[in-house]
């Protein structure tokens, strides 16, 4: 039987094995491959020069930039850059390197992606001035390349949802929806010219809509440490949306404060630099500020983004949820927004709001402008998500 992929020589699955126990015995390693198992070691086992640890599995980079920026250097030389920033995340966990992050220079030779960002973030308070153009420049960065994979469909999907709402018989030329209108008129087919001549035109309705109009979105985003990643994604998104003028978009972000973003999402860098990770959790606050913001509960759509563990009032944050879905308030509560996943979260808190009518699950940043349109048509969220294989989480006890 043959393959386009064969098993591994036995030499092959030695060597694989060599570098994924750490090697003893050098011998049977290529120089480029004792390089790897020396950058493997250095966080995953060995000390510097190859020799065990003793008594535990400490790596042997130590405190100095210089040596971390060599050493992440081989790491991408390496490896692809997904694996580089696993790694990359490991050694911030193990070998506190969280600190070194403060230096310009090694801040440079990190591979950027939306971890980073929520680490910078974090650490915004404590950057020196000689590397807050660096931090910048590296937030700015990710924020680019996020915007370029998500901001065109987020924008396109978002202005179909709201402009194709509304069909007309009579649309200006560039909002003719062809399709339909030829499906509209096949009874006037034109045999001696091989045509349709269409009688009827079907498109987009298309005037002046006010501020009264609008559908207003309200992103309410825990800022504690456990959602760094949403916190990116949705200062992004809002960024985004705030840009369409068939929307009227806010951003609200919360730990035990609450600050309105609302006012700097031309920049997103600058809303991401606004916000500070940690601290506790006050959803109930959060929800309080929110209904100060609803005008016009039946074209308000609220998206609490938040693993749902209340550090405030959690009989009246439910009761507040109940009561702005009483009033018409389109209610969806995101666990997470992110790529890994659900996260843990407060199933009693999550199991009350589902009971509620809120769709209540973990959303990825591809499936979020999907869930927007859906949210704006006023479609069943629940069937929107089960059509994509999106667990909801359940009502009742």
């Amino acid at each position: 039987m043959t393959t386009d992929t064969p098993f591994p020589t036995v030499d092959e699955r030695r060597r694989r094995w060599l570098l994924a126990l750490g090697a003893d015995d050098r011998s049977g390693l290529s120089p480029r491959d004792m390089r790897i198992d020396a950058a493997l070691s250095a966080l995953y086992g060995r000390g510097d020069g190859g020799e065990k640890e003793s008594g535990n599995r400490r790596g042997g980079l130590n405190a100095s930039a210089p040596r971390v920026a060599k050493w992440l250097g081989d790491i991408r030389e390496f490896f692809p850059t997904p694996v580089v920033q696993v790694i990359q995340r490991d050694a911030f966990e193990r070998l506190n390197l969280k600190a070194m992050m403060l230096e310009p220079e090694f801040l440079a030779t990190l591979e950027a992606d939306v971890h980073l960002v929520a680490d910078l973030i974090s650490l915004r308070s404590a950057i020196p001035e000689k590397a807050k153009d660096t931090a910048r420049t590296v937030v700015r960065t990710v924020v680019a390349a996020l915007m370029e994979r998500l901001a065109h469909r987020t924008a396109e999907t978002i202005r179909g949802a709201v402009n194709r709402s509304k069909r007309t018989s009579r649309p200006r030329f560039a909002d003719i929806d062809w399709p339909r209108t030829l499906r509209a008129n096949l009874s006037h087919w034109q045999e001696e010219y091989r045509t349709v001549v269409p009688e009827r035109l079907v498109g987009a309705a298309r005037h002046s809509r006010t501020k009264a109009d609008l559908d207003h979105v309200i992103l309410c985003v825990d800022q504690s440490g456990s959602m760094a990643t949403s916190v990116v994604y949705s200062s992004i998104f809002a960024a985004v949306m705030a840009s369409l003028p068939v929307i009227e978009t806010r951003l609200v972000c919360f730990d035990t404060a609450i600050v309105d973003l609302s006012e700097e999402l031309k920049d997103p860098v600058e809303v991401l630099f606004g916000i500070q990770l940690g601290g506790g959790t006050d959803i109930n606050a959060a929800l309080t500020y929110c209904q100060t913001l609803v005008q016009q509960p039946a074209k308000t759509h609220l998206v609490l983004i938040t693993d749902l563990y209340e550090g405030g009032n959690a009989e009246e944050m439910l009761a507040r949820a109940a009561a702005m879905v009483a009033s018409g308030v389109n209610v969806i509560v995101l666990l997470a927004l992110s790529d890994e996943g659900r996260p843990g979260y407060d199933d009693a808190h999550a199991r009350v709001l589902a009971t509620l009518g809120c769709p209540v699950f973990a959303c990825t940043p591809d499936q979020f402008p999907d869930l927007m349109a859906a949210a704006l048509k006023r479609e069943d969220i629940h069937s929107w998500a089960a059509a994509r294989d999106i667990q909801t989480i359940r009502g009742g006890a």
